[in-house]
């Protein structure tokens, strides 16, 4: 099992047993992040969850980070204030709670965690269950406060991929890296000097946590992901 032990910001990251003994905590949000569907059959007790294609835009269906308003109102219905800490999880290997887990801190909020091991951890340990929807807390007041830097922009990236002290991160699928899957793209492929990592393989399989920091430094210095360097992942 991994831990947040040599990770340089562990508070990123929530253990189960830490989450187990907050359950009921006024000033802790927890939110499940997979569909609402899965939601309704079972989740973490108190647990609120986001709309489903919450970070799509709605005219043309692609994945972009929610408007400063769009972001305040999902947040204030969700319960979730300036205060407010909040932990989220799916039982997607943290895919979409770390997406979550951005759009909070781009706009400012970073009382953030992510639930290590996700919701598949959580059921093994047997731990509680609910199947009862929960309701945001009223009267949150939610504060979008953008850091503009953590924000890649395709311009941004065009002037800078080709700098020596800059590393693209593709974190796709190597098929979708080398252009064997188009995902219905008009152009297939990848940046040009763009190394690939694909985001899993910064997972444990087994129980979705993720892997130790030392294994996780060594995956990523092996492909020319170091911290001396600009990192713009995509």
């Amino acid at each position: 099992m991994a831990t947040a032990v040599g990770y340089a910001h562990p508070e990123y990251l929530a253990e189960t047993d830490w989450l187990a003994e907050r359950l009921g905590d006024p000033g802790i949000c927890i939110v499940d992040t997979d569909p609402v569907a899965s939601y309704h059959r079972a989740h973490i007790p108190g647990a609120v969850v986001v709309p489903d294609n919450y970070e799509k835009d709605p005219d043309t269906g692609q994945v972009n980070v929610v408007s400063p308003e769009q972001c305040a109102k999902m947040m204030e219905a969700l319960g979730i204030g300036d205060d407010t800490l909040v932990v989220a999880y799916d039982h997607s290997r943290s895919l979409y709670a770390g997406r979550l887990w951005w759009v909070l801190n781009y706009y400012g909020h970073d009382k953030v965690k992510v639930l290590n091991g996700g919701w598949k951890k959580w059921l093994e340990e047997g731990r509680p269950l609910s199947t009862s929807p929960t309701r945001g807390k009223e009267e949150a007041t939610f504060t979008p406060r953008p850091v503009p830097s953590l924000l890649v922009t395709a311009e941004r990236l065009k002037e800078t991929y080709q700098d020596p002290d800059v590393v693209v991160w593709d974190v796709r699928t190597l098929a979708e890296y080398t252009g064997e899957n188009t995902r219905g793209n008009r152009r297939a492929g990848h940046i040009p000097g763009a190394h690939h990592l694909e985001w899993s393989e910064l997972m444990d399989e087994g129980d979705h946590t993720f892997k130790p920091a030392r294994e996780m430094r060594e995956l990523l210095e092996a492909k020319g992901i170091v911290p001396e360097k600009e990192v713009l992942a995509h």
